[in-house]
């Protein structure tokens, strides 16, 4: 129980990695506040979060948008008083080869994977420097690190994330609040579960350890970050990815 008594946010807190990392933190005793497009799957996410005895909180928010964000960020404090921990796990893919990717395409996932990082952490910061304490944990990829053929959008979303961190840990370290970011590699989600035989072997080939990686490989990440056992890292980018960025 790591995170008692510690409040929790995670974008993307309904499904996939989000919703691993969110059971992970109230798992420590932290009361976990999530949002996400899908009121349907956010509301089983809630249920599932309370039944490990802490509090939930659950809104649906189009993360993309201030005006939203900053209302998700008003009905949070109401909620739970204070946040101590904010995961920025947010993302969706569009991906097309750069020469056939359209406007729309780029900025769709430009909008919910990198503006939403900044505008979560923007209004969420806070009331972390007024408590002159806080974690903020942004979910990149290694292709931000790397690149990836037909994901020029995503992976310049996931490589703008990796610079917001280290920008945020430079301007923020003096009030206490780190900031760290987590790179997956080929993590077992519903994407890779529909992928066919040979892509799933090409996809092995790329990887020393030899196997797909599972959401709580980076949940695990994401609750050492949201400690206290972390409180002397910052600016860091840590692959969870078998080998495959070395």
């Amino acid at each position: 129980m790591k995170l008692k008594d510690k409040v929790a946010v995670v974008t993307g807190g309904n499904r996939g990695i989000g919703k691993a990392i969110a059971l992970k933190l109230a798992q420590e005793g932290a009361s976990v506040a999530i949002c996400g497009t899908n009121e349907a799957t956010l509301k089983e996410a809630a249920l599932e979060i309370e039944k490990l005895g802490v509090k939930s909180f659950q809104l649906k928010v189009d993360v993309s948008k201030g005006p939203e964000v900053e209302l998700f960020v008003k009905a949070v404090l109401e909620a739970f008083g204070k946040v101590d921990i904010l995961v920025n796990n947010a993302g969706i893919t569009k991906d097309n080869l750069l020469l056939r990717m359209s406007e729309q395409e780029w900025d769709d996932v430009l909008n919910i994977n990198l503006k939403s990082a900044f505008l979560m952490t923007k209004y969420f910061i806070k009331p972390m420097m007024k408590a002159r304490q806080g974690k903020i944990i942004n979910i990149t990829s290694v292709v931000g690190v790397r690149g990836n053929a037909g994901q020029a959008n995503y992976a310049a979303s996931k490589a703008g994330m990796i610079g917001l961190t280290k920008t945020t840990a430079r301007e923020f370290s003096s009030r206490n609040i780190t900031c760290n970011a987590i790179a997956p590699g080929f993590i077992q989600t519903d994407m890779t579960h529909a992928l066919g035989d040979e892509a799933k072997e090409a996809l092995l080939k790329e990887i020393p350890l030899g196997f797909l990686g599972e959401t709580s490989d980076i949940a695990n990440v994401a609750a050492f970050f949201a400690s206290d056992d972390s409180r002397y890292i910052t600016g860091q980018v840590v692959c969870v990815d078998g080998g495959m960025v070395i």
